[in-house]
């Protein structure tokens, strides 16, 4: 293995590391905030926040797409997936006006379940994580849908739909 290699198979690890520190920080928040204002409440707050971050991301990265660039910003998205796509592999499903992707994994998800979390836990978590996902892309103005993870769902993650606005 070159330097090179040894490096990036490094920065992957710790990459992956400070997604899972993520998803820690989740947890502990959403611990505290039920501990303090009850579960609805909490849940409430924390898709707020993390839906608010999501549309700061967008207006930084998405500014010069549009409510019908849903195959561009999607792509534009993908693109930029962290560690080439690897931390978040999907299956894509590309139409001219609508892009759907199925993400099988989430270092998120990983690390909830490896934590042992139940169904209903590890379904609250996932819904507050994919607040960032519409909040990213609803800033577009596009049609954003997203199936977060729930029991019965399979091993996979979200679904994620975008559709251009004037879409029929």
């Amino acid at each position: 293995m070159t330097n090179a290699e040894a490096r990036a198979e490094k920065l992957s690890r710790e990459f992956d590391s400070a997604f899972r520190n993520r998803a820690d920080l989740y947890r502990l928040f959403l611990e505290e905030l039920n501990g303090e204002l009850g579960a609805e409440k909490a849940e409430a707050i924390m898709i707020r926040a993390i839906e608010r971050r999501g549309k700061e991301v967008a207006a930084a990265t998405f500014a010069s797409f549009g409510a019908n660039d849903a195959r561009a910003i999607d792509e534009a998205f993908l693109a930029v997936s962290p560690d080439g796509g690897l931390m978040y592999p999907t299956d894509v499903e590309r139409h001219d006006d609508h892009i759907a992707f199925k993400v099988k994994r989430c270092p998120l998800k990983d690390a909830w379940v490896e934590a042992g979390f139940g169904d209903e836990k590890l379904a609250a978590l996932c819904r507050i994580a994919g607040a960032f996902d519409r909040g990213l892309f609803e800033a577009t103005g596009l049609r954003f849908d997203n199936v977060t993870w729930t029991p019965g769902h399979g091993s996979g993650c979200c679904h994620i739909a975008l559709t251009n606005r004037g879409a029929g």
